[in-house]
């Protein structure tokens, strides 16, 4: 007798979200093969907006393409260890050799394994919200907890220390702390850096700090690398080539620790083992990443005034002051902005319908606030890729589905039926 199949996922995977990449993103494809255009702002990646990696990393693999064709050592080539060595010295990170260096798959990569050589069963990490949603779901299968600290709107999304410490339990492991941000565009102040640090200390936390848009800074704001505060805890930098120097393809990424590191020779050599049984990481992308750190940054040019990603900014800035449903807390970081909807004006507003009736009506793709682990519905996220002329007509078509929202509140507001409010307006079949 013929056993009927039934092959089901791993239940490690029942509360594992990336909703970045989820339903909406699926939905938007269909459409696209139907014959739509789709106005896609939901992923950070600038290829697809024109933006090309500097020629002289290009030119930096092409050369050293015969030496890139057999495995290396599992932490990676030397020069490339040696190119992060130098960039954290130049920051006044003290006490790293190329021996603290994890080269990785991207950033992506190395989230998952240095959370897996530290985690057991039940153990928690403490993590922004709004977050970058792979550091929750990485800690949820690496059997881990993600404890979630808020970023509080009203705060410019900077966290309150002392809110963050009343969560550390006696399960707590480590903190993550993601500055310039993603998805807010919040950079934290150095006081608020100093006393995370000192927390962490206190509380023997390793400290996790992704750095991936360290460079990409507006208005003065100032980046302060959290290796240079972090003196009795471990602390490891994550950071990589994908953003600043708009290589995403390139799966280049590093992971660089300092601080305590004696005290963590057990975990560190945990985490090489995992290193080598994923034998190495792309050689051939290696080879760009001391050109990359090591010549000219041609961000600063971005992300002057002048620059697109600063016009960028500036017209989302400009877009939601003209609106009279959005907000925003003016990102000082990163390619994002998280922009929130007016519960005064709309006290229905769902994201999630939104950011899908948006895609079907006005062919416009955002990730919506839920999706970076927050508790409210009120926001979504978009990137600053695109130039300012398409950023204005996104604007335009946002802001016609909620003026569509308002008039239909209006006309359901003297209804019987109040509490149906949101199926009037919101409901999508």
């Amino acid at each position: 007798m013929k056993h009927e199949l039934h092959v089901r996922p791993s239940e490690g995977l029942k509360h594992v979200r990336y909703e970045i990449r989820g339903r909406l993103a699926r939905r938007a494809l269909e459409l696209e093969r139907q014959g739509y255009e789709i106005l896609s702002l939901n992923i950070g990646n600038p290829r697809a907006f024109g933006f090309r990696t500097p020629e002289t990393m290009r030119l930096a693999m092409i050369e050293n393409l015969s030496q890139a064709e057999g495995y290396c050592h599992q932490k990676g080539i030397f020069p490339a260890r040696e190119a992060v060595v130098m960039q954290q010295q130049a920051r006044a990170v003290s006490g790293v050799t190329a021996e603290d260096v994890f080269i990785g798959n991207g950033v992506s990569e190395l989230i998952d394994l240095t959370l897996r050589a530290l985690l057991n069963d039940g153990d928690e990490v403490l993590v922004p919200s709004p977050d970058y949603p792979l550091w929750t779901a990485a800690v949820t299968l690496n059997r881990g907890r993600a404890v979630h600290y808020p970023c509080h709107p009203r705060n410019g999304f900077v966290p309150d220390v002392q809110e963050v410490e009343r969560l550390v339990g006696p399960r707590t492991r480590a903190i993550v702390v993601i500055n310039p941000n993603n998805p807010t565009g919040a950079v934290y102040p150095r006081a608020v850096l100093e006393a995370l640090a000192r927390m962490a200390e206190r509380r023997g936390l390793v400290v996790f700090s992704d750095e991936i848009y360290d460079q990409m800074t507006y208005d003065g704001a100032q980046f302060v690398p959290m290796a240079t505060l972090v003196q009795d805890t471990l602390c490891a930098t994550l950071s990589g080539l994908s953003k600043i120097y708009r290589a995403c393809g390139y799966r280049v990424g590093w992971a660089v620790f300092s601080g305590r590191k004696q005290a963590a020779a057990d975990y560190l050599g945990a985490l090489e083992l995992l290193a080598s049984l994923r034998l190495c990481s792309n050689v051939m992308g290696q080879w760009a990443l001391q050109t990359a750190l090591g010549g000219h940054q041609s961000i600063v040019e971005l992300i002057s005034p002048g620059g697109r990603l600063y016009q960028s900014r500036a017209q989302i800035m400009e877009s939601v002051a003209g609106s009279r449903f959005l907000q925003l807390a003016p990102p000082a970081g990163a390619m994002y902005a998280f922009i929130g909807v007016d519960p005064a004006r709309l006290p229905q507003f769902d994201d999630q319908e939104f950011a899908l009736q948006l895609l079907e009506q006005k062919h416009v793709l955002i990730a919506p606030g839920v999706s970076f682990n927050v508790p409210y519905r009120t926001h979504f996220r978009i990137t600053n890729l695109p130039d300012a002329a398409v950023l204005r007509e996104v604007f335009a078509r946002i802001e016609s589905l909620l003026e569509e929202y308002a008039a239909q509140a209006g006309s359901t507001a003297g209804s019987r039926d109040g509490g149906s409010r949101r199926g009037a307006f919101l409901k999508v079949s």
